[in-house]
């Protein structure tokens, strides 16, 4: 990708809408949010009216001194600054926990989102890029959120007041300050937008190394064993070198609107003090009327710096919103199925409740039966991956698919469960179109052992037990046996409660395999789907793990998936797939017979690709 299509990116396409967005969320804090802005509006005020309380007291001081004005305006500057104080703490307190609560209410959003998001979008979307999302952009949401709302609020108030109460003492050293403002603005402008250009590109690169790190990290195994560490080093110092170019970038900027916006201060101080002192021997000004301007003109300076400084962080984050706000309105996977499965309802089997024309259901026995009619699939619109793709299997059949890399084995097993919908052509399951089932209840009834196991964090009983949560210990147990994993697991030190670290990795390829056999064990499935199961285990645990789902798939509708032509010999039907299509089919001595591209398979003359 481009460095102009990475800035792109990192630019919020509309800032205005995101941001109404953003602050809607305000909405769950109500009391945070009318608190933290009553208490910065107290502190803003209280700091206009204790510059303001400077002129009485000098005034009081140069001129016929009395004693009782000067202790009066003495405690009420006092009780001034206790109210700046005390509105600054409860102000930024409150602004702290309301950014809080919202990033919280926001993350929580996201999560919950993306839990219901289609296969599709995370096969479309890097782990990289979206773990970026919930670190980087959350993150400079957050920081953005404590410090920036309250700044912008703090000085939008002091701005306006402290212009209010310069017209009032002098309305010409008003206009000095306004041309100055105009001349600081032009820079703040100038500096602002080459700063924020470079901060958006900034966070891009960060992100693009962050998603790099997490793929190396993950893939060290593979790293290692290709022997692609420098060239791994390589990449990550490109990366590198590109965020540090961003970020030197955008601190060069950063840094020179302070000293800048300094030093014109200090101009707008001198040409106030040089007009004010001119006014003052005019007797059209006191000595404590120049003293309290002169204090509003460092007050009046002071929030536009802040606030340019926090441009380039409120536009990181605005662009960081719209990400998350993009994942938020991904289309969730959508279920219009009016079928649903009924268990315990005094019927001794489960069975799919049908809604029928005349408002009453017909009971379907849950059976197994799978059906796909002239279907056709594509990932992408006009690209089919499936054409005109016809088969049955019986309850209890073992149905196989072989075929090249990219023949649509895999994605014949993705359209049962439903994770893609399909283009054309019909799937039955025990006679009901798949359209009509509910998703949550069609996958209830099935079970997958993929190649590449995925193990989460927690003991190995809640690993089995993810097949079905609520399953008693003596469950987990039996359906570790049936899988031949409870051998290994009884001579663990700690058995059934050993703790499995990321991934499993405290275990071996094999025993991980054994696992994931008794996690769908456990879920009783009617239908089950085994891709590869086998195909990265040596000979002995290859053996043990054949006699596990050999166990497991007595009774079940089972799609196998293999490389390895010895496990599919005992089939009922075995589907040869090539460009998507079904090419041959029948059993082992029917294909051996057809001598076809099985036959070759089998006899060796050509290879699987």
């Amino acid at each position: 990708m481009s460095t102009q299509s990475k800035r792109r990116q990192l630019r919020p396409r509309d800032p205005k809408r995101t941001l109404i967005r953003l602050f809607s969320y305000f909405r769950f804090n109500k009391v945070l949010l009318i608190g933290g802005i009553f208490f910065i509006i107290l502190s803003s005020v209280a700091q206009i009216g204790a510059n303001a309380m400077l002129s009485p007291i000098i005034d009081t001081l140069v001129g016929n001194y009395d004693k009782g004005v000067f202790i009066k305006y003495l405690i009420y500057m006092a009780i001034l600054v206790i109210l700046i104080s005390l509105g600054q703490y409860l102000g930024n307190l409150l602004m702290a926990r309301l950014a809080q609560t919202t990033v919280h209410k926001i993350r929580q959003d996201m999560f919950s989102h993306m839990e219901k998001l289609p296969v599709s979008y995370f096969d479309t979307h890097s782990h990289g890029e979206l773990m970026s999302t919930y670190t980087n952009d959350v993150d400079m949401l957050n920081q953005s959120l404590e410090q920036s709302v309250s700044q912008v609020t703090i000085s939008a108030i002091t701005v306006f007041g402290t212009f209010a109460m310069m017209i009032i003492l002098s309305p010409i050293l008003t206009l000095v300050v306004v041309a100055m403002l105009a001349v600081m603005l032009v820079f703040v402008k100038y500096v602002g937008q080459r700063s924020a250009k470079n901060f958006r590109y900034q966070q891009g690169a960060l992100a693009d190394m962050n998603g790099y790190i997490e793929e190396m990290m993950s893939g060290q195994k593979v790293v290692k064993v290709f022997n692609y560490e420098n060239r791994t080093i390589d990449h990550f110092n490109r990366r590198n070198e590109e965020l540090r170019k961003a970020s030197t970038q955008a601190s060069t900027y950063g840094v020179m609107l302070m000293p800048i916006m300094g030093n014109l201060s200090f101009v707008l101080y001198a040409l106030v003090s040089m007009f004010g002192a001119f006014l003052v021997m005019k007797n059209r000004l006191s000595v404590g009327n120049i003293a309290s301007f002169l204090q509003y003109t460092r007050t009046i300076s002071r929030p536009i710096t802040q606030v340019s400084n926090q441009l380039n962080t409120l536009f990181a984050a605005l662009a960081g919103a719209e990400r998350i706000f993009n994942v938020l309105d991904e289309e969730i996977e959508i279920d219009h199925g009016d079928v649903r499965l009924i268990r315990d309802d005094g019927e001794k089997d489960p069975y799919w409740k049908v809604p029928r024309e005349d408002g009453e259901f017909e009971k379907i026995p849950l059976k197994g039966h799978i059906t796909f009619e002239n279907v056709d699939f594509g990932y992408v619109e006009g690209q089919k991956v499936l054409k005109k793709i016809n088969l049955y299997a019986k309850p209890g059949q073992k149905i196989a698919f072989v075929g090249s890399t990219g023949a649509g084995k895999t994605t014949i097993t993705n359209l049962i469960n439903r994770f893609y919908e399909i283009d054309e052509g019909t799937i039955l399951y025990d006679g009901i179109d798949i359209r009509r089932i509910n998703k949550y209840d069609l996958r209830s009834t099935m079970s997958i052992v993929l190649q590449d196991v995925h193990l989460f964090e927690g003991t190995i009983a809640d690993n089995i037990r993810y097949g079905r949560l609520d399953a008693r210990d003596e469950e987990v147990e039996a359906a570790a046996k049936l899988a031949n994993a409870h051998y290994f697991i009884k001579n663990l030190p700690k058995g059934y409660d050993t703790k499995l670290i990321t991934d499993g990795e405290n275990l071996s390829q094999g025993e991980r395999q054994l696992l994931s056999i008794a996690r769908a064990a456990i879920a009783n499935p009617t239908i089950l789907i085994l891709d590869e199961a086998t195909s990265s285990v040596d000979t002995r645990t290859e053996k043990l793990i054949s006699e596990g789902m050999d166990k497991l798939m007595e009774g079940r509708t089972t799609f196998v998936i293999a490389h390895r032509l010895s496990t599919v010999r005992d089939s009922n039907a075995i589907m040869v797939l090539e460009h998507g299509e079904i090419i041959e089919r029948g059993d082992h001595e029917d294909l051996m017979e057809q001598k076809g591209r099985y036959y070759a398979l089998n006899t060796g003359e050509i290879e699987l690709e």
